[in-house]
């Protein structure tokens, strides 16, 4: 089965996307916004109770921290990705660090660019379209982050929460 780490910003950030992510990601009903912390990756069934305790242990030594979306971006033109740019944080990024210390998930395949996927498998010249009145537009959006979630993805497609690891906290 397939599993990821990941984050889902407060309500206001997550309207503000779907508003993008209805016409411009064709993923939109497989999973509400959100932020990738490990790449997505295969588990064994009897795997998972291990990984949850590891999970457990690296919220229970988390601080809660603020993600800030501040503008537009794209992976163009290694990908057709359209996003919300997040701000670098140091939790956030020590928050991956740790998870990919304990969980066996081998080396990342990409570099990790915080963001949030608004668009994406679009033609070039509708990304380049629009992207070019997107960057022109304010972006300032401001979440508190106090947990994370393992989803796992169902045989449609569909992404589902498994469980939820709350910081500072034993689940």
């Amino acid at each position: 089965m397939l599993y990821c780490v990941c984050l889902f910003p407060q309500r206001d950030v997550q309207e503000r996307a779907n508003s993008y992510r209805k016409r411009y990601d064709p993923h939109y009903a497989q999973i509400p916004p959100h932020i990738k912390v490990t790449e997505p990756f295969s588990m064994a069934d009897d795997a998972l109770m291990s990984v949850v305790a590891d999970l457990t242990d690296v919220a229970k030594n988390s601080e809660p921290f603020t993600l800030h979306f501040h503008k537009f971006g794209t992976f163009h033109p290694t990908h057709n990705v359209l996003y919300f740019a997040i701000k670098e944080e140091p939790a956030l990024l020590e928050l991956r660090r740790r998870l990919y210390e304990r969980l066996p998930l081998g080396e990342p395949k990409h570099p990790f660019i915080p963001h949030l996927t608004i668009g994406q498998d679009l033609p070039n010249e509708e990304l380049l379209d629009v992207y070019g009145r997107l960057r022109m537009t304010n972006l300032d959006l401001i979440s508190p982050i106090d947990r994370f979630h393992l989803l796992y993805r169902l045989d449609d497609g569909v992404w589902t929460v498994y469980q939820t690891f709350l910081f500072g906290k034993e689940c």
